[in-house]
């Protein structure tokens, strides 16, 4: 039974045993070295216990940022920047009341807060500054214009008057705030001594233990009336000293066992070298040594500490069982929410984490991608359509193993029985499925080959001057999908064709699919070097985390539920979407349809694949059908496919016994159901798309003519049909060889998405020494702005390929 509490006998190796007594050392104020533990640490042992209370057995860091929700005791550290105002002398009320909102939400939620803050010295040295103006002479007062009296000299405030003139004011504006939220506070002042004295420790620790069993928040300051400045280098070998807020929220982070120190300043986070300066970029995720190769800048406007001091703090707690989050606290934007989202797991400032992953990170995949993408767009278009006819040729040789790893996904979907059968119909492969999926990959390796680099507009702007409009790639593509791994080959295939990288964010409900997939397609990438362009992402990273990428990312596609696609369009601030939220597709049976299309078109549309977002949701049907033959058809049909019919108002007033009555009319159904309504001319049909529809896909059916160019006139729709099923609006239908979504966006691409919605322009002009002061009217040359006939530079292409 011991075994199973006491951390010593539960390590059951010698490197586990190593690591805990590092750790115990470092909680004991020990030297951790390995002839300490034989010589001091064993004996010790009884006493470094009790002295800072281990009672835990398992004393590990968070390792990725998920399981941050998991925290219970969280320290808040707010540095100066945070606290204090631009110009030193006094508090940014706004930033501080965001702050105690956030820690009060999270004490409500049963955490354990507590805060470790600065301010006193600039609280009082406004307080200060303004007693000293009061104190002048009345008449020096009254006899000075204003802006003398701004302008009047104010001594040099000593730090430790100002901060015992401070600390009251600051705490009673603490205890204001959070009276707000209901919540109690109590302030706890420090100095470096106290953690020396192991009496002193035990109070200081007991005292802030009985507070959290109270719910009170301690709000904790070094004494600075009257510590002593810090001496140099003064840190034990194992121990903090307490220089600076960052030190003391360290060494109380991992005194009291916090799960999480959240360490606010007035940057991003941790940069790989100075914020500011070219190339600097921000460290999502930071690991022990790591800080080598990090390029400290300057200390922030106020405070003692800086960046450097941070990371050892940091370091120092990570190593004592605490996960800490540096962050922006400043930032306007941010600051009302930046401690909740740590809370959540949201991507924000830099995550201390012991253990580095497997793989490469999400920024750093993405880098690799873009490279990897140049090189592919420089590709000659047989080189990007030999890759593409290989991966075909893999789907169909491998698809014994792909099948396999399917069987498995779908197995454990199943057992786990949270995917609706429409779910799992997407995530089923077949034979039949890898067939049509190698030829859509063939039909995008023919589509390829004029491609990128094709030529759009020449003009002769003037003599010598000519200037070309060229198709280019977009740059990299982040593609979310659900539960469909058809998806992977498919996207891959056009980012090639199109010479993007792409990076794939599959549903964890396919990925052993997934993964073989794009095995597979980097294989293919591989023949022509650029194994690196199509990466799967399959970190832990959010949807939302990387949908903040935006100096890295160019464009997401997202293909899933209407749900994923609200979401991520929501969350993509900085990055263009395309895609489509709903898929509520009409078929609207005009009073002069036929009855054999009207039975083919209505059970193709809603019966053929009735998750897809082209599947028929909506049935308008014109009255004079009603009570018809025609339509008795109709719905004997729907019955023996077993749909569930929901009646639409005006259809359910028609019928005495009428199915149950639709609770929205843009509804997008996804499986065997779907909503009957009845409109009194095709015009009223077109209106109740334009109002109920989602601009997907909409179809009529009639023999009229005239009727039916109306329809396709006015219908503002991607896709609209006459006499066809919905589930035309695809791309490989459409002769695009596969597509990466159906779009109902106005500009870019609308509709089924093949090559040519991958693609933008950019415009190269050649010249011969031409300036724009020659066109002046002083200048010797004018505008000609000829058009000229478009030819494609193929062998210019092959030739420079050649010499590379």
């Amino acid at each position: 039974m011991l075994s199973r509490y006491h951390p010593v006998v539960a390590a059951e190796s010698s490197g586990q045993l190593t690591m805990l007594l590092q750790r115990l050392s470092l909680r004991a104020g020990l030297p951790p070295s390995p002839r300490t533990q034989r010589t001091t640490i064993f004996p010790r042992l009884a006493k470094a216990l009790t002295q800072v209370g281990l009672a835990r057995a398992n004393s590990n860091s968070f390792t990725h940022r998920g399981e941050l929700r998991k925290a219970k005791r969280i320290v808040v550290k707010l540095g100066s920047a945070v606290v204090t105002r631009g110009d030193e002398c006094g508090l940014a009320l706004g930033r501080l009341a965001s702050v105690v909102e956030q820690v009060a939400m999270l004490q409500n939620q049963g955490r354990e807060m507590m805060i470790v803050t600065s301010g006193a010295v600039a609280f009082g040295k406004q307080r200060l500054r303004h007693e000293i103006l009061l104190s002048q002479s009345v008449r020096q007062a009254l006899h000075s214009g204003q802006n003398q009296i701004k302008d009047m000299s104010v001594p040099v405030l000593e730090a430790r008057a100002c901060a015992a003139a401070g600390q009251s004011g600051l705490m009673a504006l603490y205890e204001a705030m959070f009276t707000q939220y209901s919540t109690c506070t109590a302030q706890v002042l420090v100095t470096n001594l106290d953690f020396h004295d192991d009496q002193k420790r035990r109070n200081l620790n007991s005292t802030l233990q009985e507070l959290l069993r109270m719910n009170i928040v301690p709000i904790i300051n070094t004494n600075d009336a009257v510590v002593p400045p810090p001496e140099p280098n003064s840190d034990l070998q194992g121990v903090i000293s307490i220089k600076d807020n960052d030190s003391l929220a360290a060494r109380l982070a991992v005194e009291m066992k916090a799960d999480l120190l959240i360490a606010l300043s007035d940057v991003e986070g941790l940069y790989d070298s100075p914020p500011g300066t070219d190339d600097a970029k921000l460290i999502d995720i930071f690991y022990p040594g790591d800080q080598l190769s990090i390029t400290y800048g300057t200390k922030s406007r106020v405070g003692i500490g800086g960046m450097e001091a941070k990371v050892k703090a940091a370091l120092w707690a990570l190593q004592g069982g605490t996960s800490v989050v540096i962050a922006n606290g400043t930032h306007p934007k941010v600051t009302g929410h930046v401690i909740t989202d740590i809370v959540e797991g949201k991507k924000v400032g830099t995550f201390f984490s012991e253990v580095k992953p497997a793989g490469p990170t999400m920024e750093q995949q993405t880098e690799m991608a873009r490279n990897s993408g140049r090189t592919l767009a420089a590709l000659h278009p047989e080189q990007r359509g030999e890759i593409i006819c290989h991966l075909a040729n893999l789907l169909v040789e491998k698809k014994e193993e792909i099948l396999a790893a399917n069987k498995m996904d779908m197995d454990l979907a199943v057992n786990a029985g949270q995917l609706s059968s429409a779910l799992l119909n997407r995530l089923s492969l077949s034979p039949a499925k890898l067939n049509s999926l190698a030829i859509g990959l063939r039909q995008i390796a023919l589509a390829s080959q004029d491609s990128v680099g094709r030529v759009l507009r020449r003009t002769r702007v003037a003599h010598n001057l000519e200037l070309e409009q060229i198709t280019v790639p977009i740059g990299v593509l982040l593609v979310i999908f659900e539960a469909r791994p058809d998806c992977l080959p498919q996207v891959s295939a056009l980012a090639i064709a199109s010479g993007n990288a792409l990076l794939a964010k599959g549903g964890k409900e396919a990925a052993n699919t997934n993964r073989i997939l794009h095995e597979l397609t980097q294989e293919a990438l591989d023949i022509h070097g650029v194994k690196e362009a199509v990466q799967l992402v399959s970190t832990r990273e959010e949807v939302e985390d990387l949908c903040r990428l935006d100096e890295m990312i160019d464009l997401i596609i997202p293909r899933g539920s209407s749900q994923l696609v609200k979401n991520i369009q929501s969350a993509a601030k900085g990055i263009p979407v395309l895609g489509h939220s709903e898929g509520i597709c009409h078929v609207y049976i005009d009073s002069e349809a036929a009855i054999d299309k009207v039975i083919k078109i209505v059970r193709d549309s809603k019966c053929d694949y009735p998750a897809a977002c082209n599947a028929m949701e909506t049935l308008l049907v014109h009255r004079d059908i009603l009570r018809t033959p025609l339509f008795d058809q109709i719905i004997d049909m729907l019955r023996t496919e077993q749909v569930k019919i929901h009646a639409g108002p005006r259809f359910a007033s028609n019928l005495t016994f009428s199915p149950s009555e639709v609770k929205s009319l843009r509804t997008e159904y996804g499986d065997l159901e779907c909503c009957i309504e009845v409109v009194d001319s095709m015009q009223e049909a077109i209106d109740h798309i334009h109002r109920y529809g989602s601009s997907h896909t909409d179809v009529i059916v009639t023999e009229n003519e005239d009727t039916a160019e109306r329809f396709l006139q006015q219908l503002d729709s991607a896709c609209v049909f006459w006499n066809v099923s919905s589930r035309f609006a695809d791309g490989y239908r459409f002769g695009l060889g596969a597509e990466v979504g159906i779009s109902t966006a106005r500009i870019h691409a609308r509709g089924p998405v093949g090559l040519e919605g991958l693609l933008t322009t950019k415009w190269v002009l050649r010249g011969d020494g031409h300036t724009a002061a020659d066109f002046s009217e002083q200048g010797t040359m004018e505008y000609l702005h000829d058009n000229l006939p478009v030819t494609q530079p193929q062998p210019r292409q092959i030739a420079a390929q050649s010499e590379e």
